[in-house]
């Protein structure tokens, strides 16, 4: 049982921050670059002010998998890098961290593109 509200909190998080992404496109004129800008400085502020583990603890996937998941990753990157190099670890903690993750994104994103047939969109 315990698991099942785990996974319903996940969905719930997850969702309600996919949902204000949503009104923000239906709402504003802000294009889904500046908004995925947003989501992401969110995040960081997040890491920055030690928010973000004690959300990710609590709800899990819900708060990791949205964009708002790769800004508490650089922010943490960045923090834990300073610790240990200092002031360089503020330049590269965060690509240091999030590399595995990019990386990742790029490579599935080739091959979905090579098997995907490309259509227009008329």
């Amino acid at each position: 049982m315990e698991i099942l509200i785990k996974f319903l909190l996940a969905f719930l998080v997850g969702g309600v921050i996919c949902m204000i992404g949503q009104i923000l496109i239906l709402r504003t004129k802000w294009t889904t670059s500046r908004i995925l800008v947003i989501f992401v400085t969110v995040g960081i502020l997040l890491g920055a002010f030690q928010v973000f583990e004690p959300i990710r603890n609590a709800v899990g996937a819900g708060i990791t998998v949205p964009i708002v998941g790769f800004g508490g990753v650089l922010a943490e990157g960045a923090i834990q890098a300073v610790e240990r190099d200092g002031f360089i670890g503020i330049f590269t903690g965060g690509l240091v961290a999030a590399a595995a993750g990019v990386a990742a994104a790029i490579v599935f994103g080739f091959v979905i593109a090579m098997i995907a047939r490309s259509r227009s969109k008329t």
